[in-house]
Protein backbone atom coordinates (compact mmCIF):
# COMPACT_ATOMS: atom_id res chain seq x y z
CA UNK A 1 0.00 0.00 0.00
CA UNK A 2 3.08 2.42 0.96
CA UNK A 3 4.32 1.82 -2.85
CA UNK A 4 0.92 2.38 -3.97
CA UNK A 5 0.36 5.48 -2.15
CA UNK A 6 3.92 7.07 -3.01
CA UNK A 7 3.33 6.49 -6.91
CA UNK A 8 -0.08 8.21 -6.00
CA UNK A 9 1.80 11.25 -4.32
CA UNK A 10 4.46 11.84 -6.03
CA UNK A 11 2.22 11.97 -9.80
CA UNK A 12 0.04 14.09 -8.01
CA UNK A 13 2.60 16.62 -6.97
CA UNK A 14 5.52 15.86 -9.54
CA UNK A 15 2.98 16.23 -12.75
CA UNK A 16 2.94 20.24 -12.07
CA UNK A 17 6.54 19.92 -13.59
CA UNK A 18 5.89 18.78 -16.45
CA UNK A 19 5.76 21.18 -19.33
CA UNK A 20 1.76 20.56 -20.85
CA UNK A 21 0.09 22.64 -17.89
CA UNK A 22 0.68 25.38 -15.40
CA UNK A 23 3.69 24.39 -12.46
CA UNK A 24 2.25 24.78 -9.01
CA UNK A 25 2.96 28.34 -7.06
CA UNK A 26 6.17 28.29 -5.88
CA UNK A 27 6.04 28.48 -1.47
CA UNK A 28 4.35 26.25 1.18
CA UNK A 29 1.36 23.75 0.50
CA UNK A 30 -0.43 21.56 2.53
CA UNK A 31 -1.26 18.55 0.94
CA UNK A 32 -4.04 16.27 2.51
CA UNK A 33 -4.49 12.35 1.75
CA UNK A 34 -7.35 10.24 2.48
CA UNK A 35 -7.98 6.54 1.59
CA UNK A 36 -11.25 5.37 1.15
CA UNK A 37 -10.51 1.86 2.92
CA UNK A 38 -9.14 3.41 6.17
CA UNK A 39 -12.42 4.76 7.18
CA UNK A 40 -12.23 6.05 10.87
CA UNK A 41 -8.65 7.17 10.10
CA UNK A 42 -8.41 10.83 9.96
CA UNK A 43 -6.58 11.72 6.63
CA UNK A 44 -3.07 12.30 6.21
CA UNK A 45 -1.68 16.00 6.37
CA UNK A 46 1.81 16.67 5.12
CA UNK A 47 3.22 20.35 4.06
CA UNK A 48 6.35 21.15 1.79
CA UNK A 49 8.13 23.93 0.48
CA UNK A 50 7.59 23.85 -3.26
CA UNK A 51 10.19 25.85 -6.10
CA UNK A 52 10.51 25.03 -9.75
CA UNK A 53 13.43 22.84 -9.09
CA UNK A 54 11.86 20.85 -6.44
CA UNK A 55 8.91 19.96 -8.28
CA UNK A 56 11.86 19.15 -11.60
CA UNK A 57 13.16 16.85 -9.03
CA UNK A 58 9.91 15.23 -8.00
CA UNK A 59 8.81 15.11 -11.39
CA UNK A 60 12.26 13.23 -12.17
CA UNK A 61 12.40 10.51 -9.02
CA UNK A 62 8.36 10.00 -10.09
CA UNK A 63 9.45 9.10 -13.33
CA UNK A 64 12.13 6.83 -13.05
CA UNK A 65 10.52 4.94 -10.05
CA UNK A 66 7.50 4.11 -12.47
CA UNK A 67 10.10 3.69 -15.30
CA UNK A 68 11.43 0.66 -13.05
CA UNK A 69 8.22 -0.49 -12.08
CA UNK A 70 5.63 0.00 -14.65
CA UNK A 71 4.65 -1.50 -18.03
CA UNK A 72 2.77 1.49 -19.00
CA UNK A 73 1.95 4.87 -17.64
CA UNK A 74 -0.22 7.18 -20.09
CA UNK A 75 -0.81 10.51 -18.89
CA UNK A 76 -3.34 12.73 -20.76
CA UNK A 77 -4.16 16.29 -20.58
CA UNK A 78 -6.96 18.45 -21.26
CA UNK A 79 -7.06 22.07 -20.22
CA UNK A 80 -6.77 21.94 -16.03
CA UNK A 81 -7.65 18.17 -16.22
CA UNK A 82 -5.16 15.59 -15.77
CA UNK A 83 -5.64 11.48 -16.43
CA UNK A 84 -3.31 9.06 -15.83
CA UNK A 85 -3.80 5.50 -16.03
CA UNK A 86 -0.75 3.36 -15.30
CA UNK A 87 0.60 -0.66 -14.72
CA UNK A 88 2.87 -1.32 -12.34
CA UNK A 89 4.62 -4.31 -10.29
CA UNK A 90 4.49 -3.52 -7.11
CA UNK A 91 6.70 -6.14 -4.97
CA UNK A 92 5.22 -8.92 -6.93
CA UNK A 93 1.35 -7.30 -7.26
CA UNK A 94 0.32 -6.20 -10.86
CA UNK A 95 -1.50 -2.74 -9.89
CA UNK A 96 -3.92 -0.75 -11.99
CA UNK A 97 -4.49 2.57 -11.53
CA UNK A 98 -6.50 5.44 -13.30
CA UNK A 99 -6.41 8.77 -11.71
CA UNK A 100 -7.80 11.89 -12.48
CA UNK A 101 -6.21 15.10 -11.30
CA UNK A 102 -7.87 18.81 -11.44
CA UNK A 103 -5.95 22.26 -10.67
CA UNK A 104 -7.37 24.78 -9.58
CA UNK A 105 -4.90 27.73 -11.67
CA UNK A 106 -1.41 26.99 -9.86
CA UNK A 107 -2.43 27.02 -6.34
CA UNK A 108 -4.73 24.02 -5.93
CA UNK A 109 -5.48 20.63 -6.95
CA UNK A 110 -7.28 17.45 -6.23
CA UNK A 111 -6.16 13.70 -7.38
CA UNK A 112 -8.65 11.04 -6.93
CA UNK A 113 -6.76 7.55 -7.76
CA UNK A 114 -8.64 4.06 -7.84
CA UNK A 115 -6.30 1.07 -7.97
CA UNK A 116 -6.65 -2.69 -8.02
CA UNK A 117 -4.45 -5.08 -7.26
CA UNK A 118 -3.71 -8.71 -8.33
CA UNK A 119 -2.83 -10.85 -6.12
CA UNK A 120 -4.30 -8.16 -3.04
CA UNK A 121 -1.52 -6.15 -1.57
CA UNK A 122 -1.38 -6.53 2.14
CA UNK A 123 -4.90 -7.86 2.02
CA UNK A 124 -6.15 -4.88 -0.25
CA UNK A 125 -7.59 -6.04 -3.82
CA UNK A 126 -8.65 -2.03 -4.56
CA UNK A 127 -8.17 1.55 -2.74
CA UNK A 128 -9.54 4.58 -3.50
CA UNK A 129 -6.89 7.61 -2.33
CA UNK A 130 -7.93 10.97 -2.70
CA UNK A 131 -5.05 13.57 -2.33
CA UNK A 132 -6.19 17.48 -2.13
CA UNK A 133 -3.04 20.14 -2.45
CA UNK A 134 -3.26 23.99 -1.89
CA UNK A 135 -1.18 26.70 -1.65
CA UNK A 136 -1.14 28.36 1.83
CA UNK A 137 1.55 30.80 1.39
CA UNK A 138 5.11 31.30 1.79
CA UNK A 139 7.20 29.10 2.99
CA UNK A 140 8.26 29.45 6.97
CA UNK A 141 11.29 30.95 8.38
CA UNK A 142 14.51 28.84 8.09
CA UNK A 143 12.46 26.32 5.38
CA UNK A 144 14.29 25.28 2.90
CA UNK A 145 12.68 24.17 -1.08
CA UNK A 146 12.48 20.43 -0.41
CA UNK A 147 11.26 20.21 3.13
CA UNK A 148 8.85 18.48 3.68
CA UNK A 149 6.45 18.14 7.32
CA UNK A 150 5.04 14.60 7.98
CA UNK A 151 2.45 13.76 10.13
CA UNK A 152 3.33 13.63 13.50
CA UNK A 153 5.69 16.92 13.00
CA UNK A 154 8.82 14.91 11.34
CA UNK A 155 10.64 17.14 8.92
CA UNK A 156 12.98 15.85 5.98
CA UNK A 157 14.21 17.22 2.34
CA UNK A 158 13.43 15.67 -0.45
CA UNK A 159 16.60 16.84 -2.12
CA UNK A 160 18.66 14.95 0.38
CA UNK A 161 16.67 12.06 -0.53
CA UNK A 162 17.41 12.55 -3.58
CA UNK A 163 20.65 12.82 -2.98
CA UNK A 164 20.57 16.33 -4.62
CA UNK A 165 21.71 19.64 -3.25
CA UNK A 166 19.69 22.94 -2.97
Amino acid sequence: MKAAFGLALFAATALAATQDFPKLKAGLWEVTTANARAEGQAPRVTSICLDDSVQQDMYRMSTGMMAGMCSKHDVNVSGSRVTMSAVCDVGGTKMRSQSVMTLTGDTAYRTETHATFDPPMMGTAESTTVIQGRHVGACNPGQQPGDMTLPGGRTINLRQLLGRKG
